[in-house]
C-alpha cells in the first residue's frame, strides 16, 4: 500500500485498553439500532468513529460505553450497507461537518 507511511497502526489488548488511550475524545459508534441520524448529529474534529462486524455489530459492552450511537439512513426495506460504504458516508459527513475535508 502506498499510502501506509501515512497512517499510525495501533493495536490494543482489548476494548477497555483502548478505551483508556482516548482520554475525553468521544466515541460515536454508527449501529442499525441507533435512534439519531449522523446528519443531525454535530461531529467534533477529535470524534472517534466506530463501527462493528457487518454480521453482528459490537457487544453490548461496548454500545453501553459508547457516548452516540448513530445511525446512517436507509430505506426500510433494506437492512444495512456494507461496511466500507458506512463508514465512507459517516466519515465523509464527519468531515465535512468539521471542516476538515482535504483539498
Amino acid at each position: 500500500m502506498d499510502y501506509i507511511d501515512h497512517v499510525e497502526i495501533v493495536r490494543h489488548t482489548g476494548f477497555d485498553a483502548f478505551r483508556a488511550t482516548i482520554g475525553a475524545q468521544r466515541l460515536v459508534l454508527f449501529t442499525t439500532k441507533g435512534r439519531q441520524s449522523a446528519y443531525d448529529f454535530g461531529f467534533m474534529a477529535d470524534d472517534i468513529l466506530l463501527f462493528g462486524k457487518e454480521s453482528a455489530g459490537v457487544p453490548l459492552a461496548v454500545v453501553e460505553a459508547c457516548d452516540a450511537r448513530l445511525r446512517l439512513p436507509m430505506r426500510p426495506q433494506v437492512r444495512s450497507m456494507n461496511l466500507a460504504t458506512s463508514a465512507a458516508l459517516a466519515l465523509g459527513e464527519a468531515l465535512r461537518q468539521t471542516g476538515s475535508l482535504p483539498g
